[in-house]
């Protein structure tokens, strides 16, 4: 018998057939079936989100009834003396490889999960907030994917195994253990169709958001355990992975390659000819793989990564847009002088990998700005304030440590040491850097990103450059003459290189990177003093159009 009435079509009334009524009584007759209607249609709504609450327990008990029987009929009896005469020496001490972290899994779903559901039964659309309270608890089926391959290859290998035959008989299944094996990858995908099924019945209701949240939270789930199958799939990497920062993305890419050193012969066939890789975006660095051939079957069948190269990110940069194709962008390291076109399937692949390096710049350069506002924090507190009327060079450095805190108010600025979108330069050296046009380009090569370098602020510079004669101050100045003493090789200054002042440290040290290079270093003040400030027109360079600030006296 049904619990609710079914609904009736809607738009149809039912009226005896032969009869008459009046216009107000037709209306109020309307009036009274569609609010009949309504009604009846959210009566049925809620029938369904019953029906799937319930299929949704119903499985939960039988998943963790499965579960406690392959521990008690498999993994217990292989610790059994009086079955280890039908265990072979390939599978012996290997019940951690076979079976994963599965007792954690059930243990998880028995003592609380399956709890927590019933405590939904009567109220089946708030069943989500039972999955965002319980989300980080489901991270113990990445751990159980990884493993997975590994379980795999060795059921093939022992599968005819007397043991399991035994252990089979015993419980009466008609399925092998490996089919049991399979059940928690199973039932992390059935999470995310029963999810969506509730979903689509509560929409109108008060859990709707958390379901939507909740079944967010699970395809995260089920895209971090498929990114972690193939992570664990790459060979020939010396490093430890985990050091690398959590895995963002991966994916296979067409990738063309243009460096600065090399034979001429080799960057035209390396330009021409594109590679066929598979990268893997880190937090801390991009990887390029090369996929190697699938063999065998099931999860023996998934895919092997030859590790090739790797660049970390705190030296990459991006160019969104690559002229002529949708697909394209570029990924370059060490100011250019390694250039990668990477060519991906689709424009949404690209977009959604151009956002997440994006992310990654952009925290990398909050980051440094972070550290570079605390040492300023901290050398303040430790350093004597300055007499008012004193022209203690330490004057300026408190104006630094001012500003450095105004910039931290301001959630829009990017500017701090450490990194950002890219300077402005002159075009024959800025083509594919700068966020800024150039004649000769089109607007779409113009989207360069780098957490490498930082903007000039010319108002700071501005201001900092009234504060006296004979102060160094940040900003991009011009080499006036070479002088070697002082100056770090690595720098490789030259005459007329633009450079630019970073921050100033302890000792009288000063940060400088060679604007024309990318090279960075620490050189004494009174070094730079005899470099910027003698021979010629120099002095700190403001953007174009902007007035320059003058040049201290000699």
């Amino acid at each position: 018998r049904a619990l609710y009435p079914l609904p009736r079509p809607w738009g149809l009334s039912v009226r005896p057939r032969g009869t008459r009524e009046s216009g107000s009584r037709s209306e109020a007759s309307e009036g009274r079936q569609g609010r009949g209607s309504s009604t009846g249609d959210e009566e049925s709504l809620a029938v369904l989100r019953r029906h799937v609450m319930k299929e949704l327990l119903d499985t939960e008990r039988v998943y963790v009834e499965e579960l406690l029987c392959v521990l008690e009929g498999y993994a217990a009896e292989m610790d059994n003396p009086l079955m280890t005469h039908l265990i072979s020496t390939g599978l012996q001490n290997k019940k951690d490889i076979l079976f994963g972290n599965m007792e954690e899994i059930y243990h998880f779903h028995n003592r609380i999960f399956l709890r927590d559901l019933e405590n939904y039964t009567d109220c089946p659309e708030l069943v989500g907030r039972c999955f965002l309270e319980r989300m980080e608890e489901f991270q113990i089926y990445e751990k159980y994917c990884q493993n997975k391959p590994r379980s795999e290859s060795l059921w093939r290998q022992c599968s005819d195994c007397p043991f399991f035959q035994e252990c089979q008989k015993k419980l009466d299944h008609k399925l092998s253990l490996d089919s049991y094996l399979l059940k928690p990858v199973q039932r992390i995908t059935k999470y995310q169709l029963l999810l969506k099924e509730m979903l689509k019945y509560s929409k109108s209701c008060e859990g709707a958001e958390d379901l939507q949240e909740a079944l967010s939270s699970i395809l995260g789930i089920l895209k971090a355990v498929n990114d972690s199958m193939h992570l664990i799939a790459i060979t020939g990497y010396e490093g430890n992975l985990s050091d690398l920062g959590r895995l963002l993305m991966q994916g296979s890419f067409s990738v063309w390659t243009d460096h600065k050193r090399g034979h001429a012969k080799v960057k035209d066939l390396a330009r021409f000819k594109p590679m066929q890789r598979h990268l893997f975006l880190h937090e801390k660095a991009v990887l390029f793989c090369k996929r190697r051939e699938e063999n065998g079957e099931g999860y023996e069948k998934a895919p092997s990564y030859s590790y090739k190269q790797s660049l970390n990110m705190t030296a990459v940069g991006i160019t969104e847009n690559v002229k002529g194709d949708a697909k394209k962008f570029e990924i370059w390291y060490n100011a250019r002088e390694e250039v990668y076109i990477i060519q991906a399937p689709t424009p949404e692949i690209k977009a959604a990998w151009v956002s997440e390096i994006r992310k990654v710049l952009t925290s990398q350069l909050q980051a440094c700005r972070e550290a570079s506002q605390h040492r300023a924090l901290e050398q303040s507190q430790s350093l004597p304030l300055p007499a008012p009327a004193s022209t203690s060079p330490l004057k300026g450095s408190t104006r630094n440590i001012k500003k450095l805190e105004e910039r931290k108010m301001d959630p829009l600025s990017l500017e701090g040491y450490g990194g950002s979108m890219p300077l402005p330069r002159a075009p024959e050296k800025g083509k594919g850097w700068s966020k800024t046009s150039h004649p000769s380009e089109t607007p779409e090569d113009n989207d360069g990103w780098s957490s490498t370098e930082e903007p000039v602020n010319s108002s700071d510079a501005e201001e900092e450059g009234r504060v006296g004669p004979g102060k160094l101050v940040p900003g991009r100045y011009t080499v006036a003459r070479l002088d070697e003493k002082g100056v770090p090789d690595a720098l490789a200054l030259r005459s007329g290189d633009e450079v630019e002042l970073v921050q100033e440290g302890d000792e009288g040290l000063w940060c400088v990177r060679n604007l024309s290079s990318g090279a960075e270093g620490w050189v004494p003040a009174h070094s730079l003093s005899a470099l910027l400030c003698q021979g010629g027109p120099t002095g700190c360079l403001s953007s174009p159009g902007e007035p320059r600030v003058p040049p201290p006296p000699p």
